[in-house]
């Protein structure tokens, strides 16, 4: 078996297959440098004006890590924060004896700039989805005082049956803070 050094294996020696590769690649290249690939664009962060609720959140020594700004972890736990405690205000959420719960399915957060401790940050809510049983949360994190998002993501909560753990459809009293959170009420 004729393995040369330089081919993939079950390749020949034949090295058009390498020159095709590289074409497409200098191709390629030249497409994206003449702006003809339409990439997605850069993430930009938010003004506080896009929110609709705020909750402040205090930072914590044990919330930095070694670099001196708080761990991107911790970010996934301030938006549960901030969107958990904004429905149990509101009555929407019983999580000691209500029958429904929220399961988290997905998250995802961006970063646009440090926040440390002894920082407040304070998150602003807004809902982008109400479907039957699930919403979509987005929640933008600003340095106190700050009109710019330092970060902003979102997760997905899929509302079940505490007992069945089956999805049920969203409450009435819970939709309708939904409801307001997305600007529809």
């Amino acid at each position: 078996m004729g393995y040369e050094m330089g081919c993939a294996p079950g390749r020949s020696a034949d090295k058009s297959w390498m020159h095709s590769l590289l074409h497409r690649a200098r191709t390629l290249f030249e497409r994206w440098q003449n702006g003809k690939m339409n990439a997605s664009p850069r993430p930009q962060p938010e003004h506080r004006d896009s929110y609709r609720a705020f909750r402040s959140i205090t930072t914590r020594w044990m919330d930095n890590d070694q670099y001196g700004h708080v761990n991107n972890v911790i970010y996934y736990s301030w938006f549960d924060t901030a969107v958990n405690a904004h429905l149990i205000e509101q009555g929407a959420l019983d999580t000691e004896n209500g029958g429904t719960i929220g399961f988290v399915i997905e998250t995802q957060c961006q970063y646009f700039a440090p926040l440390s401790f002894p920082q407040t940050v304070e998150a602003g809510i807004r809902v982008a989805h109400i479907g039957s049983s699930s919403v979509r949360y987005e929640v933008g994190l600003f340095a106190q005082g700050a009109d710019k998002t330092a970060a902003k993501g979102h997760f997905v909560h899929v509302y079940v049956d505490r007992e069945t753990q089956r999805p049920v459809p969203l409450p009435q009293k819970l939709r309708a803070v939904l409801e307001q959170l997305s600007g529809i009420g």
